[in-house]
């Protein structure tokens, strides 16, 4: 099944998330469920999921950035594509994806674009199969390391 998140997939999604850059499972704490709050809140915050036997087996999010260009229609921003190890293969990012791009259509859209880490030839293939291409724009990424209590 493919959806949007709901407030008790929390801890599903950050699982899921562990398999992403390796990140840690975090802490449960106020701040953290407030940006989870301020995620589920945003209309224009969409974290898909694709859900197997109950749990989150894939997802991706798609941000739709208001705009002032392109007759001011807005676009989508992929971010966060990541399908759990053991639903590798099955078609569901591709759903994911898929159902992103509905949401970015719905919001009149004129462009979707994502980035990818990823130097897997089988990676990039893959968002190739999906519809992307990285020969119109060329992405550039600025680091921004923020450690809390210094600003």
């Amino acid at each position: 099944m493919i959806r949007e998140v709901v407030k008790d997939d929390l801890n599903g999604l950050l699982k899921l998330y562990m398999q992403l850059h390796d990140n840690p499972m975090p802490e449960e704490t106020a701040e953290l469920l407030q940006i989870w709050d301020a995620i589920l809140q945003d209309k224009n915050h969409h974290v898909i999921v694709a859900e197997e036997n109950g749990q989150i087996a894939s997802s991706c999010v798609c941000v739709i950035i208001p705009n002032l260009t392109h007759n001011q229609q807005p676009y989508a921003f992929i971010e966060n594509v990541i399908t759990d190890e053991r639903y590798r293969n099955k078609g569901l990012a591709t759903q994911c994806l898929d159902y992103a791009k509905e949401i970015a259509t719905k919001e009149n859209c004129y462009k979707m674009m994502l980035l990818t880490g990823s130097k897997k030839k089988s990676t990039l293939n893959f968002y190739r199969k999906a519809g992307y291409n990285s020969n119109d724009k060329t992405a550039f990424i600025q680091w921004i390391s923020c450690v809390k209590g210094n600003s």
